[in-house]
C-alpha cells in the first residue's frame, strides 16, 4: 500500500502544477487543444485526491460491519475515478474538439486562439506560450509516469505476468493501474497536444488543433470505459484467474491427511487481501487434533504460496457426514 501510495502522491504533484501550467497557457492563447489539456490535468488532480482518500480508507482496521476489513474502498474510489472524473474529463475535451472542429470545417474563425501575448511588456507569438506549457506538462508527466510504472513493474515481477496487458487483466491493485494509466494517457495527450498546436502553426490551419483535442476527449473517454471495466470485476467479487487458483487448489490437494479437494474459491477484499475457502475431503479415522493440525498445513501452504492471502477458511468432509469448520486469520 505504501507503494500505491508514493505513486499517487507523485501522480498529484505533477498533475496539479501542469494543471495551473496548462489554465494560465489556455487564458494567453485561447487554444481548444490546450482547453482540453486543462480539463484533463484538472481532472488527474482530482482523481488523485479520490485515490489517497480510497487508500487512507481502505487502512482501517476489520470491525463488526466489516469483518475483512475495508479494502473494497480502494476499487469502488477507483471506479468513481474512471467515471465520474475521467469519463466527465474526456466527454468535455471531446465536446469543445468537435465543436471546434466543425467551426474549423466551415470555414469560421471558432476559437482558434490569440496570434500573440504580451507579457511583462514583451509581445511575443502565442504559440510559445503552448509550446513552453505542453513540454513542461511532458517533463511533469514524464516523471510521474516513471513512479507508476515502477509500481506496475513490481507487480509484474512479483506474479510471473507476461507484461502490462496481463497486468491490467489481472492486478487487484487498481490505485496504481488507474494512476499508471493516467500518467500514460496524460504524457500522450501532452504530445497530441504539442502535434496538433505546432501542424496549426507551420500550415495555419486550424483543423489541426481541434482535432487535436477531439483525440484527446476521445482518448480520455475510452481509458475510463477500459478502467470502470477492470474495477467493476473487483467490486462485484472477482476470484482469482483460472490458472492461479488452479495451481493453488492443487498445493491444498498435496497436503498431507487430505484426499479430495470438493470446492475451491477465492474472492479479492481488498488489493492484497485475498479470501480463500476450501472444502475438503480427509482420510478417514481422523480425528481432533489431527484435523487441526492438516487445517493449520493448509492454511500455512496457501500464505506461503501467495502472500496476499490474508484469510482462510476450511470445511472438513468426513465419511460419517459431519463437518468441521475452522477459520484463519
Amino acid at each position: 500500500m505504501a507503494s500505491s501510495r508514493s505513486v499517487v502522491i507523485a501522480a498529484l504533484i505533477a498533475n496539479g502544477a501542469i494543471a495551473i501550467l496548462k489554465f494560465f497557457g489556455w487564458l494567453l492563447t485561447q487554444s481548444p487543444a490546450m482547453l482540453s489539456e486543462t480539463y484533463h490535468s484538472i481532472s488527474d488532480t482530482g482523481n488523485q485526491v479520490f485515490l489517497l482518500i480510497g487508500i487512507r480508507y481502505s487502512g482501517r482496521e476489520a470491525d463488526e460491519q466489516h469483518p475483512f476489513g475495508y479494502g473494497k474502498s480502494q476499487f469502488f474510489y477507483s471506479f468513481l475515478v474512471s467515471v465520474l472524473l475521467f469519463g466527465i474529463a474526456g466527454w468535455e475535451s471531446a465536446k469543445h474538439g468537435y465543436h471546434e472542429v466543425q467551426q474549423a470545417l466551415g470555414g469560421h474563425a471558432g476559437h482558434g486562439g490569440a496570434e500573440s501575448v504580451t507579457l511583462l511588456g514583451q509581445t511575443f507569438p502565442s504559440v510559445f506560450v503552448n509550446y513552453t506549457v505542453l513540454v513542461g506538462a511532458i517533463v511533469f508527466e514524464s516523471w510521474a509516469l516513471y513512479k507508476a510504472r515502477a509500481g506496475m513493474k513490481k507487480q509484474i515481477k512479483e506474479n510471473d505476468w507476461s507484461g502490462y496487458r496481463e497486468a491490467f487483466k489481472k492486478t487487484a491493485d487498481t490505485t496504481t493501474l488507474t494512476a499508471f494509466t493516467e500518467d500514460f494517457i496524460a504524457l500522450a495527450g501532452a504530445g497530441i497536444a504539442l502535434f496538433g498546436i505546432y501542424l496549426t502553426r507551420t500550415t495555419g490551419n486550424q483543423i489541426y488543433d481541434a482535432t487535436s483535442a477531439l483525440l484527446i476527449g476521445l482518448m480520455l473517454m475510452f481509458f475510463a470505459l477500459a478502467l470502470a471495466w477492470q474495477n467493476k470485476r473487483l467490486l462485484i467479487g472477482e476470484s482469482l484467474p483460472g490458472e492461479d487458483a488452479t495451481a493453488l487448489r492443487a498445493l491444498v490437494a498435496d497436503v498431507e491427511g487430505v484426499t479430495d479437494v470438493v470446492d475451491f474459491r477465492t474472492v479479492y477484499f481488498g488489493p492484497e487481501s485475498l479470501l480463500v475457502t476450501v472444502d475438503a475431503d480427509f482420510e478417514t479415522g481422523m480425528v481432533g487434533r489431527e484435523i487441526d493440525d492438516v487445517i493449520d498445513e493448509i492454511e500455512r501452504t496457501l500464505k506461503e504460496a501467495d502472500d496476499e492471502v490474508k484469510s482462510v477458511f476450511v470445511e472438513v468432509e468426513k465419511d460419517d457426514q459431519q463437518s468441521l469448520s475452522d477459520g484463519g486469520h
